[in-house]
């Protein structure tokens, strides 16, 4: 069977070159013998997958060496509460601490909710009114804020922060799960960054957080063990039995942006993909993107049919899916919160599959 075009907003699309070499290694990974998945993660067969992976991040995004790496686990939706307990927990009986976030979507939102058990929540601003369909202007947090949260790039419905908020000394915690690596990012205006894998770096079940070192020290004493970044910086990710496979997969992805010209290449790459799209879905007189133009997403972007009867609008969909799928174009349904349609293009995705879909959109529409 051949390979689909796949525009799923995660787990997604891997770069085919990454998908070979695992395959080729699959039962001998670096002549020791023995597969990824069976190694020992405190081997020296792993040793050297788990720090090139670190050494190659760090290259590709220029992290500064004040700044720690981590491999977790427990997906973005976990830093959601390792975030606020370890920037701004307080000892039992004391009295929480401030933190300021940007409502923009669906995940920004779990975040907020997730903050709230931990910290004094201000929502300074929120997109909400529009259905989320740009990004609002933020005021500056206060000085007694303890963090800055942002969701950098909201896969759901389609935005992105292409100016980062004005925070000063207040250090900015990014969701930057969909985005990361899709273009080159200036890690030292952030305190944290974290990210799941299933996007950009690899498969699902690896979270990579960013941290400066001066943030890691504060978690109260009631913290568990496992949600501490003192712990795992100390332990250098490998406080238990990290996520093997995801981290050796990401670290064939990092080789791979790297082998193809690094994030400077890659940002050229993914505004051309985004550019062929989104002129076809302004040209098209069936289908039109939800999301205003300044705020709009590189990595994910929905479009919806013109048509008010929602009956009709559904049957169409349908068919447009249906076919899509016949045609090798998968996973184009919009998340089921918002519905639509929606076309994930990280970096994996190729120029063919963008100039492919753009094809099919204009004959579908032709028909409808």
């Amino acid at each position: 069977m051949e390979r689909v075009y796949n525009f799923s907003p995660g787990p997604s699309i891997l770069p085919l070159p990454v998908l070979k070499k695992a395959s080729a290694e699959m039962l001998d990974a670096y002549g020791s013998g023995q597969s990824i998945m069976e190694m020992s993660h405190r081997s020296k067969d792993f040793k050297p997958v788990i720090e090139g992976a670190e050494n190659l991040l760090r290259s590709l995004l220029g992290i500064p060496e004040e700044y720690t790496v981590l491999f977790l686990q427990g997906g973005a939706s976990l830093q959601f509460s390792m975030v606020p307990i370890n920037l701004a927990g307080t000892e039992s009986g004391s009295g929480q601490k401030k933190a300021a976030f940007v409502d923009t979507g669906v995940w920004a939102g779990k975040a907020i909710d997730e903050a709230k058990k931990y910290v004094d929540v201000r929502v300074l601003a929120s997109s909400k009114d529009k259905n989320y369909s740009y990004i609002p202007a933020a005021p500056a947090p206060e000085k007694d804020d303890v963090y800055y949260h942002i969701c950098l790039n909201n896969t759901i419905v389609g935005t992105k922060w292409h100016t980062l908020p004005p925070v000063g000394d207040v250090p900015l915690v990014a969701d930057v799960s969909s985005c990361i690596l899709s273009e080159p990012l200036d890690v030292s205006r952030f305190g944290l960054l974290y990210a799941g894998a299933q996007k950009n770096l690899g498969p699902a079940g690896c979270t990579v957080v960013i941290i400066r070192k001066d943030l890691i020290t504060q978690a109260p004493s009631w913290t568990p063990t496992m949600l501490r970044y003192d712990i795992h910086a100390k332990e250098k990710s490998l406080y238990n039995t990290p996520p093997c496979w995801s981290i050796y997969i990401i670290y064939l992805v990092l080789q791979w942006i790297s082998e193809t010209g690094g994030l400077e290449a890659m940002g050229e790459r993914n505004r051309k993909k985004a550019g062929i799209l989104y002129d076809a879905l302004e040209k098209s007189s069936l289908f039109y993107s939800p999301v205003e133009k300044a705020s709009r997403s590189l990595m994910n972007i929905p479009f919806v049919i013109r048509e008010k009867d929602e009956a009709k609008k559904k049957t169409i969909e349908e068919k447009f899916l249906k076919e899509a799928a016949e045609n090798g174009m998968i996973n184009l349904a919009g998340h089921r919160l918002v519905g639509g349609l929606r076309a994930s293009i990280y970096n994996a995705m190729p120029l063919e599959g963008v100039d492919k879909l753009v094809s099919f959109i204009e004959k579908f529409e032709k028909k409808v």
